[in-house]
This record gives C-alpha cells, sequence and structure tokens, in this order.
C-alpha cells in the first residue's frame, strides 16, 4: 500500500512550505503561554500576566480573519510581510517594556499590536487547496495540518515555559518570536507554492466569508469542540492536584493530544469517501459520547485512559471540517474561511478554560468536565442542524442562498 504522506510530498515545494509553516505557528502556541510566564516572574501578578496574554489572544482571534481576508485579495506575500513585521516589532517591545520596567498600560498596547500575527495554519492549508483541490490527496493534506497542529500545541506551550524556567523570564517569548520572523519570512520567499489571487464573480467589495452560511455552522461548532479541549486541561490539572499528583496532569494532557495526534494521521491515511458532512457529524457524536464517563474517573490512570478516548475524535473533527470548509467556501474567500474556523477553535479554548475554571472553583475539580459534556452536546446540534447547508444542497458553487439571506 502506497504511502498517502509520502505521495503529497512528493509535490515540488510542499516540503518547504510545510517546514517553515510548522516554525512560523508555533507562537500560536508559545506566545499566550510565554507572555504569562514572562510577566508573571517579573511582575509576581498573575492578573496582569493573564489579562495580557488574554488581550493579545482575543484581539489576534478578531484580527486574524482580517489578515486572512486581505491575503485573499492581494496575496499572501502583499500582506503576511508586514502583518509579521508589525507583529515582530510588537512582541519585542513587550519584551523590552518587561525587562526595562515600563508602564503597565504600554504592555497592553504591544499586545494589542502584536495580534497582527497572521494565522498560519490557514496560509498552509490554503497552499494545499490550491495544489490539491477535488483530489482526495487534500484530505491527507489536511490530516497532516490537524495532526501538526496538535504537535505544536503539544511542543510549543512546554517550549515556552520551559526556556522561562530554565534561562530567563523572556527567553520564551525571545525564541517564539524568532520562529514567527524566521518562519514566515521562509514561508513567504516560496512564491512557487502561493496561490493565486482570485475574485468573486460579480462581487465588488468582496464580502466577508463569515457570512457565509456553511462557515458560520463551523465555526460555532469548534468554538464547542475548542471548549472540550480547553477543559480536558484545566479539569486534569485540577482533579490530579487534588488526588495529590500535580506532576501527572502533564501526563494526562500529553495523553489526550496524542489520542488525538494518532487517529488524525491514521485517518488521512485511510481517506473515507464517506460525504463530509456525514463523518464530521460522526467524529462530533463521538466527542459527545466519549465525553460522558469523564466526571467520573477518579484515579490517575482512569482520569488518562477517559481522556485518551475522549481526545480520538478531536483531530477527525478538524480534518473534516476544515475539508467542508474548502469545498463550500468560495476560492477567493478560502484562506479567511479558514481562518474564522481556527479562530472558532481559539475563541472555545478561551471560554472553555473560563467556565471550567469557573465550575472547578464552584463545585469541584470532577465536575469541570460537565462542561466538555455540554459542549459536545452543542457540537451535535450545531452540526446535526446544519447538515443539509453543509452537504451543498440549495446552493451554487458552494455558496448557499441562505447566505444571502443573512446579509
Amino acid at each position: 500500500m502506497a504511502n498517502p504522506y509520502k505521495e503529497i510530498f512528493s509535490v515540488p515545494g510542499t516540503k518547504g512550505f510545510s517546514a517553515a509553516g510548522f516554525l512560523a505557528r508555533l507562537p500560536i502556541a508559545m506566545a499566550p503561554i510565554g507572555i504569562v510566564a514572562m510577566l508573571s516572574q517579573t511582575h509576581g501578578e498573575y492578573w496582569l500576566a493573564g489579562a495580557v496574554s488574554a488581550t493579545f489572544a482575543l484581539t489576534n482571534a478578531l484580527i486574524s480573519p482580517q489578515v486572512s481576508r486581505l491575503v485573499d485579495r492581494y496575496g499572501q506575500a502583499a500582506v503576511l510581510t508586514p502583518a509579521t513585521i508589525v507583529a515582530v516589532i510588537a512582541f519585542l517591545a513587550l519584551i523590552a517594556g518587561t525587562n526595562q520596567g515600563w508602564p503597565v498600560w504600554t504592555l497592553f498596547v504591544f499586545a494589542f499590536l502584536a495580534a497582527a500575527m497572521p494565522s498560519m495554519p490557514a496560509m498552509l492549508r490554503a497552499r494545499w487547496s490550491d495544489i490539491f483541490r477535488d483530489r482526495p490527496e487534500l484530505n491527507t493534506a489536511f490530516a497532516f495540518e490537524s495532526a501538526a497542529d496538535e504537535l505544536v500545541y503539544i511542543a510549543g506551550a512546554s517550549l515556552s515555559v520551559g526556556l522561562a524556567v530554565a534561562l530567563f523570564p523572556e527567553a520564551g517569548m525571545l525564541i517564539s518570536t524568532a520562529f514567527l520572523a524566521v518562519g514566515t519570512f521562509a514561508f513567504v520567499l516560496q512564491r512557487g507554492t502561493e496561490p493565486a489571487v482570485r475574485h468573486v464573480a460579480g462581487s465588488a467589495p468582496q464580502k466577508s466569508a463569515i457570512r457565509l452560511r456553511p462557515v458560520q455552522i463551523i465555526t460555532l461548532a469548534l468554538i464547542f469542540v475548542g471548549s472540550t479541549f480547553a477543559t480536558a486541561e484545566v479539569s486534569a490539572v485540577a482533579i490530579t492536584k487534588e488526588l495529590g499528583q500535580p506532576n501527572a496532569a502533564s501526563l494526562v494532557i500529553g495523553v489526550y493530544a496524542v489520542g488525538s495526534f494518532v487517529v488524525g494521521l491514521i485517518l488521512g491515511a485511510l481517506n473515507p469517501t464517506m460525504a463530509l458532512q456525514k463523518q464530521l457529524m460522526i467524529a462530533v457524536a463521538i466527542l459527545a459520547l466519549t465525553a460522558l464517563p469523564l466526571p467520573f474517573a477518579g484515579t490517575v490512570p482512569m482520569l488518562a485512559i477517559a481522556v485518551f478516548l475522549s481526545g480520538v475524535a478531536i483531530s477527525p473533527t478538524f480534518i473534516t471540517a476544515f475539508g467542508i470548509v474548502e469545498r463550500r467556501v468560495p476560492e477567493a474567500m478560502l484562506t479567511e474561511g479558514v481562518t474564522w474556523v481556527t479562530t472558532g477553535i481559539g475563541i472555545g479554548m478561551a471560554l472553555g478554560a473560563f467556565v471550567a475554571g469557573w465550575a472547578v472553583d464552584n463545585f469541584g475539580a470532577q465536575n469541570g468536565f460537565w462542561v466538555s459534556i455540554a459542549a459536545g452536546i452543542g457540537a451535535v446540534l450545531t452540526i446535526g442542524l446544519g447538515q443539509r447547508i453543509l452537504a451543498g444542497e440549495d446552493c451554487d458553487d458552494g455558496v448557499c442562498p441562505l447566505v444571502q439571506a443573512a446579509e
């Protein structure tokens, strides 16, 4: 049996942009936790560290789709270069301000400006879509990207905190900023695989991709999915601490991510032919069902097993969700459409961490997992009710008439 991953990387240029893109997206995981590690050590105030980090994360969630919209209009090289320069300068200023004890308000300003950092997962998927459009290899490429995203979250956060603790407070942010600069510019220089700029026929000025019903449905569903991801992390930390084994939290969280990573690679290799909206429905249903045992896992081994099982559907959900976006969004809006979906994941993670933390504080560590169950049900209902639109029924060239009603 041929190795499908070897086949997708046999296309000239794919290894280069994939390697550069992996480096460039490490800051997605490194920067938010790196800001917390840096400021908590230098200022000794966790509220400040969390507030500055949240300013960056939430502002980036709102700005990155607009950056991607400009990419769809003017091309990757034309937009990524200035956006990355702004983000890199802002990160360096944030690091300098922290080190030199500049006024606190300046830290928030620099965090706000750093949010110009582009969504590299969207840029990578746009290149794969341009190469393998309407071909089965695209599902394998998306599977690889979802697995790479998992690896970024596993390695990035640990690397950022580890550097800050082992070397000096700003170390994690310095390396993260270097990865962003080197990775993005190496990515931009590879013009041979850059998607051509396309325009929507009869549409001037171009509308936002978030006004398309398929994008709205997928984004909302992945807000719920992102909530389950964050809830597992928060609850695992709280439960292992309550059980007197706080060091086991990293093992439990790692098992959660590894399960998703492995299943995602397998799915990409198998490349099932079932309709994507049906695959997504199955994935979110499994996600909801496997969350049910979580509140009842009373020991670390039981918790690890339950968390492993609950993570197996994460990558399949991401793979099929991005596949649907690629098919239901016009080519001229694809990068922005993918970015809105990744933004949904980020928003879900932020909301999930907050709600799970509140549940743990008020009802006990074990009960944080009820947030995962509720979020899983929300994802099932969203995808279930959206099946007809996600299937492309009553749509013309991937743009549903209902989109026009939403305008």
